[in-house]
């Protein structure tokens, strides 16, 4: 469970109705193959004990009998194991007969959870057998089946685990969910971390994609985590199929999913330390703290309580099987991807419209280098000029040679400005900075820091100039990367009245160049795009080479891969991660393309910088919030400029 990892298992036997003792034998042995995969939390179908298509059969005394039999047989195989494992099955108690999860861990049966809301409309008749739950409770005398030491309650639970206190199991049964106040909600108030739904839902047209849908949002709702676990074949097909569509998901989105009718298990890891960050982070959600845990019951709206139950799980670290992309900020499906980039550019160019429009500025001025982020940029301030139906001239687009300046980034940057039209402008800046170094008393092959920050300095005075000349705004093109990093000359680059890219981290920024070169009409632009898309990041700010053609200065070898900090600054700062499990996920998802020893360094750099350079995202200037993750000091990230980093380094090497 290091790092907060539960490992969880949605099941689905091969089952032949009303034969008890086939479907113990089956659930049996996929609890074997769950024990073998170290997991956690084992959930069953439900009524898998007896199968779900029983009907009129339920009346029988002789397969309840035998379905308490079975499921004392199913929970002394448990005795060594410290998994938390729930199987449906029909219960009576109080004269009537319920529709249960039966939790069971250490060998005991630990709790009957009755089912609350009955389907009887359409293909079900459960309403027929059982009787819905009410907050009545019942205590369940399993001795003349085996079981001796424990008699369980039937009641509505939540079991909370001593080791971790993240985890807190709750149960609700098919129905349960799809009803218009499902119980999981109130389930999640008690402090509910985790929702096991044991289910039989049958198969229709379309049914999956509702039934995918429903799971992943409950699970969002509630910031849990959620196994979806349901009946497959082997049910009656006598009106109708059941495929076992089997879902693990965490937050609103799906880790796992079983293929359809193909019974099975389905395994995942839920990350409870990072559910407990989101519900802690999120003020209108209810607080659990208002429970009295000392307390066996608390009220619970409609129902009369839910008793809390305790349970134990050996602590040890959790092999992974789920996927973490290298990439977070990007999907991996190619249309999604596209859609999510146009969407981003109808953020960006939206916002900048209101602030062109609100500050009545004649004109957009913006420094063009040829590098990706200025022509992100400027494509926004041309979509902005198309929503205000004003010319595209109304951008004054400003190249500033100097030192480092290639020539095929200042070729770049003159034929996209001819490609779209805008009003372009070269100034030179060679001869100022020179006169600035004279005046400095700064040698000129003195390559420091002085050298590179005065001409991005020098290039921002002569932007802010020329917007007075034009009666216009000057429009940033920092990204948010290069703010975590503070790879930004402060009063430099740093500045501008609108930051269109403040909220875009490096690795989308090439996929949104990327897709406006695939999507745009005109054969020249979509080639000068390709050719900025293929060219190193650099902020050319050393000298060339004799030539002015190679670059001898390139950003990822100074500061890093920016997919790895990109990966940093999601998991460590969204999701608020330490950085030893943030180390963990990376070397696990970036496997064979870094060594350990290259990760932990460009960790370390990552947090170092973000820690240091906070002074100048403390005064940031303004730019619409386009992801889950940013920087302003005024929307998502307040800290202050003198934290100090030695707690999160020292984690690193811990």
């Amino acid at each position: 469970m290091k790092d907060g990892f539960i490992k969880v298992a949605a099941c689905t036997p091969e089952i032949q109705v009303a034969d008890v003792d086939f479907n113990v034998d089956k659930i049996i042995s996929q609890l074997e193959k769950c024990r073998e995969e170290g997991v956690k939390v084992a959930v069953f179908p439900e009524l898998c004990v007896t199968g779900y298509t029983c009907q009129d059969l339920f009346f029988q005394n002789a397969l309840l009998d035998k379905a308490m039999e079975g499921v004392v047989k199913i929970a002394k195989t448990t005795a060594d194991s410290d998994m938390l494992v729930a199987v449906g099955v029909p219960v009576r108690a109080n004269g009537k007969l319920y529709n249960c999860a039966a939790v069971m861990q250490d060998g005991e049966v630990r709790a009957f959870v009755p089912k609350t809301h009955l389907p009887n409309y359409n293909e079900f008749y459960e309403a027929r057998h059982f009787a819905p739950y009410r907050g009545e409770c019942a205590a369940i005398d399993l001795r003349e089946y085996g079981q001796l030491e424990f008699i369980p309650p039937m009641e509505q639970t939540v079991f909370v685990c001593e080791e971790i206190p993240e985890l807190v199991v709750g149960f609700e049964l098919c129905e349960d969910l799809w009803v218009a106040d499902p119980v999981s909600n109130y389930l999640a108030k008690a402090g509910a971390t985790l929702i096991c739904n044991l289910s039989a839902s049958d198969e229709v047209i379309g049914k999956d994609f509702y039934r995918r849908q429903l799971v992943s949002n409950q699970s969002a709702r509630l910031v849990a985590g959620y196994i979806y676990c349901s009946a497959g074949d082997g049910e009656s097909t006598q009106d109708m199929v059941f495929s076992g569509h089997n879902i693990i998901a965490e937050n609103g989105s799906i880790l796992a999913e079983s293929k359809l009718f193909e019974n099975g298990i389905t395994i995942s890891e839920i990350d409870f330390k990072k559910l407990a960050f989101e519900r802690r982070k999120i003020s209108t959600y209810p607080a659990s703290a208002e429970w009295d845990y000392s307390s066996k019951d608390s009220g619970f709206l409609d129902m009369e309580n839910i008793s809390r139950e305790r349970f134990s799980l050996e602590m040890g670290e959790t092999a992974l099987t789920r996927k973490f992309a290298k990439t977070p900020f990007i999907p991996s499906n190619q249309a999604e991807r596209n859609e999510r980039c146009h969407l981003i550019l109808q953020m960006q160019s939206h916002g900048l419209m209101k602030r062109i429009a609100h500050t009545h500025s004649k004109t957009v001025v913006i420094g063009i280098s040829g590098g990706l982020d200025s022509t992100l940029a400027l494509l926004v301030c041309v979509m902005a000029m198309d929503l205000l139906k004003r010319p595209h001239t109304d951008i004054v687009a400003v190249t500033m040679p100097c030192f480092g300046t290639t020539k095929r980034t200042r070729s770049n940057a003159e034929i996209l400005c001819e490609a779209l039209g805008v009003t372009f402008r070269e100034v030179d800046i060679s001869k100022a900075v020179l006169q600035h170094f004279e005046d400095i008393g700064h040698d000129y092959n003195d390559h420091s820091v002085v050298f590179e920050n005065g001409q991005a300095r020098e290039r921002t005075k002569v932007l802010m100039n020329i917007a007075n000349q034009v009666s216009g705004m000057v429009v940033g093109t920092g990204d948010l990367s290069e703010l975590a990093l503070g790879w930004a000359t402060y009063n430099g680059d740093h500045m501008s009245m609108y930051g269109v890219n403040a909220s875009i981290p490096k690795t989308l920024v090439r996929h949104i160049v990327q897709y406006y070169g695939d999507t745009c009409t005109s054969d020249t632009l979509r080639d000068v795009l390709y050719d900025i898309l293929d060219t190193p990041v650099s902020p050319e700010l050393l000298p060339t080479d004799e030539s002015g053609t190679e670059m001898t200065q390139k950003t990822e070898d100074l500061v890093g891969p920016y997919e790895l900090h990109d990966f940093f600054l999601y998991y460590g700062i969204r999701w608020g991660f330490e950085p030893s499990k943030v180390k963990r996920l990376a070397k696990y998802a970036f496997e064979g393309d870094y060594p350990d020893e290259v990760i932990d360094k460009w960790l370390k750099t990552f947090y170092r910088r973000f820690f240091s350079q906070q002074f100048k995202r403390s005064c940031l200037p303004d730019g619409a919030k386009i992801g889950s993750v940013t920087l302003s000091p005024r929307g998502d990230w307040r800290m202050p400029s003198d934290a100090v980093a030695k707690l999160w380094l020292e984690d690193i090497d811990k």
